[in-house]
């Protein structure tokens, strides 16, 4: 049965796409659903007329989509979760989770379902995680895991305070040796 999309239907195409789906699935969920029509004459005409308003919507998806991978690109988001003995976690970490906080962290919104985890994280460590923004364009986003990212963020500030200060320390005892 040949339907024409409203909105964007992950993997078969975006608005305005005539595509050809089996009658249950359109009838059952597609038209029920209000994401597609029948593509009956006067449908396909009334698209025709429409071509120019749908290819402005979808010019301005693809650059808001463009900006967002950009964005994604450079994150580092920091999932709090709990660890075992060797760093394997109790659970894993989710696409949920990671969604969460990358609204907590940089305010933005992504739907958990874009998420693309390969395999369940279930240890602490530093992930590459994809992020599919719309058809094609994907970003990809930096997960550290760990069970006090806010601790680990500190002590790593710390220690390289202390470093910074036994250099100032070393220098002026090998400056006492010399005068003295």
């Amino acid at each position: 049965m040949q339907v024409i999309l409203l909105k964007e239907l992950q993997g078969r195409g975006g608005e305005g796409d005539v595509i050809n789906v089996a009658r249950g699935f359109a009838n059952n969920y597609l038209l029920r659903q209000g994401i597609a029509v029948k593509a009956t004459k006067g449908n396909l005409k009334q698209l025709e007329q429409r071509r120019a308003n749908i290819e402005k919507r979808e010019n301005d998806r693809v650059a808001q989509a463009n900006e967002l991978a950009e964005k994604l690109n450079n994150m580092r988001v920091h999932v709090e979760a709990q660890v075992g003995e060797e760093g394997i976690l109790f659970g894993s970490v989710t696409a949920a989770m990671i969604a969460s906080a990358i609204k907590d962290e940089y305010e933005i919104e992504v739907d958990r379902r874009r998420i693309e985890l390969k395999k369940p994280i279930k240890t602490v460590g530093e992930f590459k995680v994809g992020v599919n923004i719309y058809r094609s364009i994907n970003g990809t986003v930096t997960v550290v895991v760990g069970d006090d990212v806010e601790e680990a963020k500190a002590e790593t500030e710390a220690a390289a305070e202390v470093v910074e200060a036994e250099e100032v320390v070393v220098e002026v005892e090998s400056t006492e040796n010399v005068e003295g």
